[in-house]
């Protein structure tokens, strides 16, 4: 077997689910849509724009992420 420097790609098939969110929390989700348009002029779906909130509000979660990088060396 040939020895690459990239690794496997990892399974990046999507997965779906469906929430429910309170009438306040989807207007301010709209507002967010109109928002993220008017700053660079293209508006992309809702259904687009929460799965990168959703990443980038994980992914600046220290304390998770910190938890997450232990269990995973631990896992090894």
């Amino acid at each position: 077997m040939i020895d690459l420097k990239l690794p496997k790609l990892p399974d990046r098939t999507p997965v779906k689910i469906t929430i429910t969110v309170m009438p306040d929390l989807y207007r301010l989700l709209q507002d967010y849509v109109a928002a993220y348009a008017e700053a660079y002029g293209h508006e992309e779906p809702l259904t687009e724009l929460i799965p990168a909130m959703l990443a980038s509000f994980i992914e600046s979660d220290r304390g998770f992420m910190k938890r997450r990088r232990s269990l995973m060396g631990q896992n090894e």
